[in-house]
């Protein structure tokens, strides 16, 4: 969990409404947290949430915007760097959201979803080894991570190590919470079996 932010528990439930839930739930908790940090004279948190609204309006220039503001009240939120890194993948700004996954790693290095981000950036434009890399230092952060071990999962498969592959995809199933997504877990279930037809199509090789 970032500590260097004043409402932890509300960007916490938020990250998992993002994640595993839907848009309208995710907004409803990001509305919450403007609210009470208005409420309580936090800036650098109203700007925050204000950043997330306009992410989940896919307004992400917007979003950079308030993320901006964000860090210049707290320099070290890790989460502002990071979602403002993830607004700039949305935009096709791909080098340059390296960078700020790197500047929020720098601030934070004890954050795991940083790592995650980043990871699942990697892998997407093809960097198998390091998006591992970054996983696991996710995981050895937060061990509970379902969409760290989903994330792996995908990773391994594209490194071949389908068996792997398959004990990450198991793993994500157990951790996730009651009341996630059905739609999460029938996605996670249909890779299962592309990666066990993988595995038995090796065998018979």
């Amino acid at each position: 969990m970032n500590k260097h932010c004043e409402l932890p528990e509300l960007r916490l439930r938020l990250d998992e409404a993002i994640t595993y839930k839907t848009p309208a739930a995710a907004l409803k908790i990001a509305r919450q947290g403007l609210k009470e940090s208005e409420r309580r004279g936090l800036p650098g948190e109203t700007e925050y949430f204000k950043g997330e609204m306009e992410i989940l309006r896919e307004n992400f220039s917007a979003a950079i915007g308030h993320f901006d503001a964000a860090v210049k009240h707290n320099p070290l939120d890790g989460a502002a760097y990071n979602d403002r890194a993830l607004c700039m993948v949305e935009l096709g700004i791909i080098d340059g959201a390296m960078g700020y996954f790197d500047k929020g790693i720098e601030v934070e290095p004890d954050y795991a979803t940083i790592y995650h981000n980043k990871g699942w950036l990697l892998n997407n434009i093809g960097r198998f080894t390091e998006a591992l890399e970054c996983l696991e230092k996710a995981l050895e952060l937060e061990p509970g991570r379902a969409g760290t071990y989903e994330n792996m999962a995908d990773v391994l498969a594209n490194l071949l190590d389908y068996k792997g592959a398959l004990a990450a995809y198991r793993k994500t199933l157990s951790l996730l919470k009651p009341g996630y997504n059905r739609q999460i877990r029938e996605q996670i279930m249909g890779q299962m079996r592309v990666v066990q037809t993988k595995i038995i199509m090796e065998g018979e090789e």
